[in-house]
């Protein structure tokens, strides 16, 4: 794959004119190092000791979910999940929006431009058309999406969609359905996203992967908000989970390839990455630690927001003084065990991952189809309540499919999608619990690394199957009785408890906020025996 966008681009002039700009001077898939001189020009941009170009995103250093906005329009509207997640614009305010984005950048001096694919697998990919005004958003579309040959940059045609990032000025609050100086819009009809009041560059990221969620179930897709590795024998293995699961420590293996950091899909030949990069979070980050995140941090990345040291530009990972939200953008070429081009075989193993702080669920347990359905639609963990003296409950949080934030349709229509993967092609799901054992947070410890690695590696190698499993476990789920590297107490939660009545009332509130979460999406699950099945066998274990 070519690593650099052609020069050739750079020196011709584009015409940008059919989108409404009528700015000339248009830098057109500029290489890494123009980038670098253009993003050193403008204020605060500097250069990590490692190479990295050092750019802040200004008061929004992270998305803005609440302001996102679907247009609604008779083409699309019967498909799209309405509510929070999904809040609606009129057409006539999308096109106040985007005119006010057109507007802002046709007052600068000169637009660059990434015309990129979104999607390894060419049968499903997108051409994407990302203008914008700042040079650092530039190389993050350049590390975020698949960067084309100079031939397929040459024949690049029209684009499938176009993004007008905007973000340096402001969305007008007194538009319909905007309440806020930012606003993120997404028109299926016309297939264009605007971005105003947010120079945070996942929201380009983020902007995308929706699209893609609406598009590739359309086509019988499943899209997914998860990490993807690949065994020496080809064997893929997917892991979904919340921030604080241990998703990128748990796919990163150095015996198995990494295909994937984030987005993928999954059709009837197998599956693939949607993006070619990856974007950490780097908060805390050590060589110890990530050592792959570590040397991937050089000449190319984006830092997103991070405090360095004025004199030597060596970076403090530790300080989150700006954001806690710390990020790296680079290329997945910059990752040792990268597989290039990014796709795989239909996985063996789909992981779900959640940090449970109530110190309820089995570190490991084994899914039956309808299971894997109720906990994608779930997409369960839980997060400590707070740090001050006393407060030590923990605060349960779902998230539909592990990334409602950027689904389209209703999240069962995702789910059905799994579960017809998982049939097709002999799949097993599992839920991995790396959260507490022992009891709750501030009572029990974190489960062990080593065991949870243990469990993981007893997964992909196949050698959980040859154990006994306990077929009715706690909320109806398979839990093995042994498995070498994890303490036989370990695998059951109740018997690491000193006070076995206090874990079932712990596995009684647990499931009973389960249940209140899983109402949502009741009147579309009754459609499914089999996620009706399994949230029963749930909603038995509330008092």
């Amino acid at each position: 794959m070519e690593t650099e966008f052609s020069e050739r681009a750079y020196r011709m002039a584009f015409d940008l004119s059919s989108h409404g700009i009528t700015v000339k001077n248009i830098h057109r898939n500029l290489c890494v190092p123009r980038l670098y001189e253009m993003g050193l020009q403008e204020p605060g941009c500097t250069t990590a000791d490692t190479g990295a170009l050092i750019a802040y995103s200004g008061a929004k250093t992270g998305r803005s979910p609440l302001e996102k906005r679907v247009v609604e329009e008779e083409l699309n509207k019967e498909n799209v999940w309405w509510g929070s997640i999904n809040i609606p614009i009129s057409e006539e305010g999308f096109a106040v929006n985007k005119e006010t984005a057109i507007d802002f950048l046709n007052s600068r001096p000169h637009l660059f431009c990434v015309d990129a694919f979104a999607g390894w697998d060419t049968r499903h990919r997108i051409k994407m058309r990302v203008i914008c005004a700042r040079a650092y958003h530039a190389l993050f579309m350049h590390n975020m999406l698949i960067r084309p040959t100079p031939e397929e940059l040459e024949n690049f045609g029209e684009p499938d969609w176009v993004l007008f990032n905007a973000g340096q000025f402001p969305a007008n609050s007194h538009t319909p359905s905007v309440t806020k100086k930012t606003s993120v819009n997404l028109n299926l009809k016309t297939r264009e996203l605007v971005v105003l009041g947010s120079e945070y560059a996942g929201e380009m990221k983020k902007g995308i992967f929706t699209v893609l969620n609406y598009l590739l179930p359309k086509a019988g897709v499943l899209s997914m908000h998860c990490s993807a590795n690949e065994g020496r024998d080809g064997d893929t293995a997917l892991f979904f989970g919340l921030s604080g699961t241990g998703k990128t420590t748990l796919s990163a293996d150095p015996k198995r390839k990494l295909i994937g950091d984030d987005e993928h899909g999954w059709t009837d030949e197998g599956i693939f990455n949607f993006e070619g990069g990856c974007y950490a979070k780097v908060i805390r980050l050590s060589k110890e630690g990530e050592p792959d995140i570590w040397k991937a941090i050089r000449f190319g990345t984006v830092l997103e927001n991070v405090i360095y040291d004025k004199q030597t530009h060596v970076v403090d990972y530790y300080d989150g003084s700006i954001t806690e939200n710390t990020r790296a953008s680079y290329p997945i070429e910059h990752m040792a065990d990268a597989k290039i081009p990014g796709m795989g075989g239909h996985p063996k193993n789909v992981i779900f991952l959640t940090c449970d702080a109530f110190g309820v669920l089995p570190p490991v347990s084994r899914l039956t189809e309808g299971q894997a359905m109720y906990h994608f639609v779930s997409g369960y963990t839980a997060k400590v309540a707070g740090t001050e003296v006393g407060i030590t409950d923990p605060e349960a949080t779902f998230s539909a499919c592990f990334g409602a934030a950027f689904l389209v349709w209703h999240p069962t229509v995702y789910a059905e999608l799994l579960q017809k993967r998982l049939r097709e092609y002999k799949a097993t799901a599992w839920l991995v619990n790396t959260g507490w054992t022992g009891g709750p947070f501030g009572v029990g410890s974190r489960m062990s690394l080593p065991q949870t690695r243990a469990i993981i590696d007893a997964i992909l190698d196949g050698s959980i199957h040859s154990v006994e499993f306990d077929e009715n476990g706690l909320y109806g789920m398979a839990i093995p009785k042994t498995l070498k590297g994890v303490p036989q107490n370990v695998l059951h939660p109740r018997e690491t408890w000193k006070d076995k009545e206090a874990f079932d009332r712990q596995a009684a509130k647990l499931a009973a906020l389960f249940s209140k979460n899983f109402t949502k999406y009741e009147d579309k699950a009754r459609e499914s025996p089999d996620i009706s099945e399994a949230a029963a066998k749930v909603k038995a274990y509330c008092r």
